[in-house]
């Protein structure tokens, strides 16, 4: 019986997520793969709409339920995935990202189900809660799991992860600095700090929506001097991504050729 329900699970492991010996290390697009993308595209048609239609709250609990049993066939086959035995991979499974991001895909539309689990409270709160409809966009981030592209993307980010950490670190203590400069030097113009927080913040990324701004010659010569900075800054990611992504194709070029 062990025996019958470790081959069944294996089955599942190899129907959801079964890794190839042959490949670039991701599992070949295959049906599952399609209709869960077909899945995703749909859950997210009713965030095009302003107004909540039967229609659109059954596209949520169809699609919702679907999340639910491939984020629970993933878990039950996490020992496989992992390539480790016992009861740790089970732990350590809704911690990982992918599992983050399924999560958050589902949690949003318990509330659908909360006329049927009445004891559990904490669904129908959702209901009151405006800002979880927004969270349905997290379904988009599921694609990554079906996508090579997503997933070049991710191992530049892991192997970039030092110098990008850097870059943040440095954003944000431009960020307060440049706030503490402005929100001294000019005072009647910001109406507490976080509106300087988000000046430093909007002249960093060089947006520029113009709701706040300094209006004294001094505000001004400390808006450029940070303009200037804050250019630099932005670049700084961008060349280390790009850098990080021209060494992962290069990898993969070469990989390909040996085989």
């Amino acid at each position: 019986m062990k025996k019958q329900r470790s081959k069944l699970r294996r089955n599942i492991y190899e129907l959801v997520d079964y890794i190839d010996s042959n490949g670039d290390g991701k599992k070949n697009f295959d049906w599952y793969d399609l209709f869960m993308l077909v899945v995703i595209i749909f859950s997210l048609i009713p965030l095009l709409f302003k107004k909540e239609t039967e229609f659109f709250r059954m596209i949520d609990i169809v699609t919702v339920s679907i999340f639910i049993v491939d984020y629970v066939l993933r878990w039950l086959t996490a020992d496989f995935r992992m390539k480790r035995r016992g009861i740790v991979p089970f732990i350590l499974y809704p911690f990982t990202l992918y599992a983050i991001i399924d999560l958050l895909s589902i949690i949003p539309s318990l509330s659908l189900f909360s006329n049927a689990w009445r004891a559990l409270k904490l669904f129908r709160i959702f209901k009151t809660v405006r800002i979880l409809r927004t969270i349905k966009v997290v379904r988009l981030a599921k694609i990554m799991r079906y996508s090579s592209a997503y997933d070049i993307i991710i191992r530049v980010l892991k192997k970039s992860k030092a110098p990008l950490i850097a870059v943040v670190n440095l954003a944000v203590g431009y960020i307060i600095i440049s706030a503490l400069i402005i929100f001294n030097v000019e005072p009647d113009s910001f109406e507490n700090f976080f509106e300087a927080i988000y000046w430093a913040t909007i002249s960093l990324t060089t947006v520029g929506y113009g709701d706040i701004y300094p209006t004294t010659t001094i505000g001004r010569l400390v808006a450029m001097v940070s303009s200037v900075f804050g250019i630099a800054i932005v670049a700084l990611p961008a060349g280390i991504i790009t850098a990080g992504y021209m060494e992962a194709i290069r990898e993969k070029h070469e990989k390909q050729n040996r085989q």
